[in-house]
């Protein structure tokens, strides 16, 4: 661990690991790695290097990444495609996915990760009815690629026709069927996108197999500012109680959106991206030991929901 490194890291609730989505940190892997070292953090979470998808990057600059975090001693638990996310829509090419979903299935095995995460495809003006027909025949057809790579497909709440709704959810995974597919929980997704995420994630809880920790509040302009965990109303702390009580264990990753932000091209990791990066993950870290004490003498309410090997590296 870095000399840098907050004993709070040893006082994490058992079988929970803190991760980071690198680039809220910093475009390049060397910047990316350093967060994690002052952290003294040592799992990932893989979206860009130098501003391209991990999908994108050639031969020679995915080996480059791969050495590094070798190097480094950093697991990647998760890698987050572009896969039926918001800026694919439902009416998009079928063949970008596929094609993403079969390079990363290589990437993943070479990164030691199963876990790849996917959202659902937003609506491009079909109806109701017609747009969760497509969304749900393509996500079937995907998981069950994703099966013949050992892959899991962790589909996100955020955009897409599953995305903001549990029954939805619900509905995706029973018709799925499939191992293949389970949930990941972004805390701070409800308020951009207007729910309550601690009334999703009961409904959902026991299909969750990852974390995003994001806070945010909105504005009256109808915009919305991004926060320090447990600064705004995302109901992080009660959502990470919810969790724990429930037997979770697993990562929980950082995505402040801070200083980055993809979907609106928001982007100032440049300035002082590393230190905001710290500065979240350390308030995290504050917070989980507040958690943690409220909820020691509280019995567990059913079985644990584990992470499923999703990322360990060989």
């Amino acid at each position: 661990m870095s000399p840098d490194a907050s004993s709070a890291t040893d006082d994490r609730p058992v079988g929970i690991r803190y991760a980071g989505i690198g680039d809220e940190a910093a475009p390049d892997l060397p910047g990316q790695l350093e967060a994690l070292r002052r952290l003294g953090w040592r799992t990932i979470e893989l979206r860009t290097v130098d501003g391209t998808a991990i999908a994108d990057l050639d031969d020679r600059a995915f080996a480059r990444l791969s050495s590094g975090l070798d190097a480094a001693g950093v697991d990647v638990v998760c890698v987050d495609s572009r896969i039926a996310n918001w800026a694919r829509p439902i009416t998009g090419r079928y063949e970008d996915d596929l094609e993403e979903l079969r390079i990363l299935a290589g990437r993943c095995a070479a990164l030691g990760t199963r876990y790849v995460r996917v959202m659902s495809y937003p609506n491009a003006g079909l109806s109701e009815d017609e747009w969760g027909r497509r969304a749900t025949r393509r996500l079937t057809n995907l998981v069950r690629e994703a099966e013949q790579h050992g892959l899991v497909l962790l589909h996100e709440n955020c955009s897409g026709w599953a995305g903001t709704r549990a029954d939805r959810m619900l509905d995706l995974l029973q018709h799925i069927d499939s191992p293949a597919l389970r949930l990941l929980f972004d805390i701070g997704n409800g308020v951009p996108y207007g729910y309550d995420a601690r009334s999703l994630l009961d409904a959902v809880i026991g299909h969750v197999a990852h974390v995003h920790i994001k806070d945010a509040r909105p504005r009256a302009d109808g915009q919305v500012d991004y926060t320090l965990p447990g600064e705004g109303e995302s109901g992080v702390r009660e959502c990470l109680t919810a969790l724990l009580r429930h037997g979770y264990t697993g990562v929980w990753s950082i995505e402040p959106h801070t200083h980055l932000r993809p979907h609106d091209e928001h982007n100032t990791t440049d300035d002082d991206g590393i230190a905001a990066f710290v500065r979240y993950g350390r308030s995290l870290e504050r917070l989980v030991q507040r958690v943690q004490r409220e909820v020691t003498s509280a019995p567990v309410t059913s079985a644990p929901v584990t992470a499923a090997d999703g990322g360990a590296r060989a």
